[in-house]
C-alpha cells in the first residue's frame, strides 16, 4: 500500500510511459528526474485514477516565486520501488545554517520519535537543486505509533516551534494525516480537524483518530 509523500522510484518502463504521455512543457522536467534517478512523490488518488493507477508527481525548485508542479499517472507495476519520505536526519544536511542548531536540538530530543520531511528541505536535500527561501517552512511528516507517542510529539512540535518553522502532518494508522497544528488547537475540545488521506480529505473529530492508535 501506498502512502501520500512516499517516494517512488520507476522502472525504465514507467518512466518511458509517463514521457510518452507527458505534456511537451513537462518533459524536459521529467527527463531530468529520469536521468539523475530522483523518486516521484506519492500524492492523493485523482477521480479519474483506474484502478491499479498510481498518482505521483514532482515539483520544480520555485522560480520567481512561483511553484510548479507536475503531476503523473503511472501503473502501479511500474514502480520499482518505494521508500518512506526522507528521515529528517537525512534531510537535515541540506538546511541553511540558520536552521543547523535548532534541527539538531529537535532531532536530540526526539528519542525514539522518528520524524520524516517532505517539501522543501527534503527535494533540496534529494536532487541538491535550490528549493528553499527565506520564507520556507519544514515540512515534517510523525506518525505516531500509541497515544502516549502522540501526545509527545505534539509536545516536541510545540517545545521547537519557536527556533524553527515547522509545518506538517501527524499520520494516525491507515494514512488519515491532520495538520499538526490544526491538532494541537483541536485536540483539548475534541472539535473536527481536516483529515487527508490517500483517497479523499474529510473531517472527523479528534477523539476518533486518538482511538486509531488503540
Amino acid at each position: 500500500m501506498y502512502s501520500r509523500h512516499d517516494q517512488a522510484w520507476l522502472s525504465d518502463a514507467g518512466w518511458a510511459g509517463a514521457l510518452a504521455g507527458a505534456a511537451p512543457e513537462h518533459a524536459a522536467a521529467l527527463e531530468q528526474w529520469r536521468s539523475h534517478d530522483w523518486p516521484l512523490i506519492v500524492t492523493r488518488r485523482t477521480p479519474d485514477a483506474a484502478p491499479g493507477t498510481l498518482c505521483v508527481g514532482l515539483a520544480l525548485p520555485p522560480d520567481a516565486g512561483r511553484k510548479l508542479r507536475i503531476a503523473v499517472l503511472v501503473n502501479e507495476h511500474a514502480v520499482a520501488r518505494v521508500e518512506a519520505a526522507l528521515p529528517l536526519q537525512a534531510a537535515a544536511a541540506a538546511a541553511p545554517a540558520r536552521w543547523a542548531g535548532p534541527l539538531a536540538a529537535l532531532l536530540a530530543g526526539a528519542g525514539p520519535i522518528t520524524l520524516r520531511a517532505y517539501g522543501s528541505l527534503a527535494l533540496q536535500a534529494m536532487t541538491g537543486l535550490s528549493y528553499l527561501t527565506e520564507s520556507s517552512d519544514i515540512d515534517l511528516l510523525f506518525t505516531p505509533a500509541s497515544r502516549q507517542e502522540l501526545d509527545a510529539g505534539v509536545q516536541l512540535l510545540q517545545a521547537h516551534a519557536p527556533h524553527l518553522p515547522l509545518d506538517g502532518e501527524i499520520v494516525f494508522p491507515g494514512g488519515a494525516a491532520v495538520a499538526w497544528k490544526e491538532w494541537r488547537n483541536a485536540a483539548a475540545n475534541d472539535t473536527r480537524v481536516l483529515v487527508k488521506d490517500a483517497n479523499a480529505v474529510r473531517l472527523a473529530r479528534t477523539a476518533s483518530l486518538r482511538e486509531l492508535l488503540g
